[in-house]
């Protein structure tokens, strides 16, 4: 249990590293006019946060940083939504009034926005992405170690995807998965089958097939949803901005991820109401370990359409960005839903 003095530091410390991107010190600490500690008492309670694991000492400097940890806590415990200002909202506002003639649009100009006014990328998964059910699928095997799952949906659009079939996986074993697959999965939405595969169909397959894991790979590589022209970017260059992407190896690490599909599956993980949010190894993707992730989701006529997205630091600017994809995606609400009454 943290004293009234350590969370006045911790979060007075993360705010200060979120701003500068530099180690915080004691010293500097002492020097503002909302602090009214020595140094000497300010030092000893930075060492304690440290030893407790939410601060971390860097080699360059004598200064902190938050851990992981920290930054959990502070956002879990500590974040206070930042204001916009008149001029913010009347410009975002503004935009909105526009005349869009498709949804996509809509969407695209949102993910702008979002990138502009926090200065790190937007992600965004349009609706057609989401909308679209599950009507049918098989498995079928090719060779020893290759396979393809046809999925059949609602519209009638028929997809073949390759997949990892390792030979261990038996024929009956095949035979089960499906039927278990369409008994289960059937009218569901593309952008549910992840967290349905996780929640709902694990145990079953584990009950049913011999080597249910190596299934569970198979599956989930195979129900990524693929469709890269429904997925849309905004600012993916902006992290070359941050201090903390200088590394070549990082930002080519980040890229990857940014032009891979595995984005789409860590986005479909994250649970579809509320705003979250995943800071470093909380993300499963080794390219976004050293950012944090926050997502929400927008809808129309109380139906989830799509995901909103920002990827940053682990230094994010937390309170401005809650408070612009929160923002943001209920503006974008209310216009899907004002298309919609019009329709």
């Amino acid at each position: 249990m943290l004293t009234e003095r350590q969370l006045f530091l911790l979060q007075l410390l993360v705010n200060d590293y979120i701003l500068s991107a530099e180690p915080v010190g004691s010293r500097s600490i002492a020097k503002r006019d909302d602090v009214h500690y020595s140094p000497a008492t300010i030092r000893n309670e930075l060492a304690d946060l440290e030893e407790m694991g939410y601060l971390e000492k860097t080699h360059l400097s004598s200064g902190r940083v938050p851990s992981e940890k920290g930054y959990r806590f502070y956002v879990d415990h500590l974040l206070s939504p930042a204001m916009l200002s008149d001029k913010e909202m009347h410009d975002i506002r503004k935009t909105y009034r526009q005349q869009f003639a498709e949804t996509e649009e809509l969407i695209r100009v949102t993910a702008k926005l979002l990138s502009e006014f926090t200065n790190y990328t937007a992600i965004m998964l349009g609706p057609e992405l989401l909308e679209t059910k599950l009507r049918h699928i098989q498995l079928i095997r090719l060779s020893e170690s290759q396979g393809v799952m046809i999925i059949v949906t609602d519209t009638g659009h028929v997809e073949n995807r390759l997949v990892s079939f390792p030979e261990e996986i038996r024929a009956e074993d095949i035979e089960k998965v499906v039927n278990v697959l369409n008994e289960k999965l059937n009218m569901v939405p593309l952008y549910q089958l992840q967290s349905r595969l996780e929640t709902e169909i694990r145990d079953v397959l584990r009950q049913n097939a011999s080597s249910y894991e190596r299934v569970m790979s198979l599956l989930s590589e195979g129900l990524t949803i693929s469709d890269p022209e429904k997925i849309f970017y905004s600012g993916r260059s902006k992290m070359l901005a941050q201090p903390e992407f200088q590394d070549v190896d990082k930002i080519i690490s980040l890229f990857n991820v940014f032009e891979g599909k595995e984005i789409v599956r860590e986005l479909m993980s994250m649970p579809s109401e509320g705003l979250h949010i995943r800071i470093g190894g909380e993300n499963r993707l080794v390219g976004i370990k050293d950012c944090s992730l926050i997502t929400t989701t927008y809808s129309a006529g109380g139906e989830h359409l799509g995901t909103v997205a920002v990827i940053g630091p682990k230094r994010m600017a937390y309170p401005r960005v809650v408070t612009l994809i929160d923002v943001l995606s209920k503006i974008l609400t209310k216009s899907l839903n004002d298309r919609k009454s019009k329709e």
